[in-house]
């Protein structure tokens, strides 16, 4: 009888990417870069790297263009049928542990932040490509991730609120743009909050920028 021999995934560390994730006293914070690269090539100076999967629940990307935004989709899905099934909307916690259960059993080159609201409490969960999941009050991934740590462990403090840890998140995703090739172009900023899901305006992270 002959075997069937599973590809091993490859868990060398995803390269390119700023993406930085932090728990505030009223919501969650998401930040990221716009640049995609292929090898020294810039594919895209407008890839978009942060998505919402319900109005209290949003992931940011890092790794394969495919991969994402197919595992954001899923996600969407998944989210429609939690919804259907249990009767009320998929909370962050279940969202993070159906992704890692994805992430487990098929190869995604991705690594994701999932943050937002369960009822009243902010949330974040780091989901590796390997589909570990830890939970965090600040993290930063990608390439960029050792710059922009520099400005989060600096600036940030737990307790603080959403409109004073988006200039913190701009300025650790510009600061990593500073030192690392595969971080840059613009900077996208999503707050999760009780009110629901939102982008800021490109003017509005300018200004702070």
């Amino acid at each position: 009888m002959g075997c069937i021999v599973l590809e091993e995934k490859n868990l060398e560390p995803l390269k390119g990417t700023t993406t930085v994730g932090v728990v505030c006293s009223d919501g969650v914070v998401l930040a990221t870069d716009s640049r995609a690269t292929m090898g020294y090539l810039v594919a895209s100076k407008k890839a978009k790297k942060v998505y919402s999967i319900t109005d209290r629940i949003a992931f940011t990307t890092a790794g394969g263009v495919a991969d994402t935004e197919q595992l954001v989709n899923m996600m969407r899905a998944e989210a429609g049928y939690y919804a259907m099934h249990e009767g009320v909307p998929m909370n962050v916690s279940a969202c993070a542990k159906i992704l890692s259960n994805i992430m487990n059993s098929y190869i995604y080159y991705a690594n994701l932040l999932v943050g937002g609201m369960d009822e009243d409490t902010p949330r974040l969960f780091f989901v590796d490509v390997d589909g570990g999941v830890i939970e965090e009050k600040m993290i930063a991934t990608g390439s960029g991730s050792p710059v922009a740590y520099g400005v989060l462990e600096t600036e940030f403090k737990e307790g603080m609120r959403t409109e004073e840890v988006v200039p913190i998140a701009v300025r650790a995703v510009k600061t990593a743009m500073k030192r690392d090739i595969a971080t840059g172009n613009e900077v996208m900023v999503a707050i999760v909050t009780k009110k629901g899901y939102r982008e800021l305006p490109p003017e509005d992270i300018k200004k702070l920028a």
